[in-house]
């Protein structure tokens, strides 16, 4: 499932500390908090924001010294609640000489989402600790190993949270630029 990405979010409404043992416990690699500040853009020729429900995203993410471009269609497209979406990520070397260059495209900024992750990974299944400025704190679980489609891949999340035995906060079926937009759940 190359350039698919499958993913369930959750609100914490506590410290992820037990959260994190149970992880540590089962042998789960942590890596380094880091900030990664997402600027999202609007194409000029198609309006993300003009439907009933935002299905695409486009953004410049930078992160110590570090940036990328990324695009996202979240599926089914006119659905509320996203089941999967195709991701397509690539490194860039100069955010800035992006940034000018959709600008000249007549691309337009719409939100800037900045958030401190922590990766964790066991088995198939990456967690992002994510503290969002002006949002809170929530935990991604997305898929990382091998299915046929993506409901085997969100079956796979699920029964791997169920694992856990751990209480989470709410789902949330919403990215985080549709939350700092006030935008409905669409992912």
């Amino acid at each position: 499932m190359k350039y698919v990405e499958v993913e369930q979010k959750f609100q914490l409404l506590s410290q992820p500390d037990d959260l994190k043992a149970t992880l540590a416990k089962r042998g789960a690699k942590a890596g380094q908090p880091t900030r990664q500040v997402d600027t999202y853009f609007n194409a000029p020729h198609r309006d993300f924001l003009g439907g009933e429900v935002v299905s695409e995203w486009l953004r410049i993410r930078e992160e110590e010294g570090h940036a990328s471009l990324n695009f996202k269609r979240w599926y089914p497209l006119e659905a509320m609640i996203k089941t999967h979406c195709d991701e397509y990520e690539s490194v860039v070397s100069d955010a800035e000489a992006v940034r000018r260059t959709l600008a000249a495209l007549d691309f337009t900024e719409m939100t800037v989402v900045d958030k401190t992750r922590e990766e964790w990974l066991l088995d198939e299944i990456a967690l992002a600790f994510d503290s969002v400025a002006g949002l809170g704190d929530f935990v991604e679980f997305e898929f990382k190993g091998e299915a046929e489609n993506a409901d085997e891949a969100n079956a796979a999340i699920t029964a791997f949270i169920d694992g856990l035995d751990i209480q989470l906060g709410d789902r949330i079926n919403a990215g985080y630029p549709h939350m700092t937009l006030g935008l409905p759940p669409a992912s």
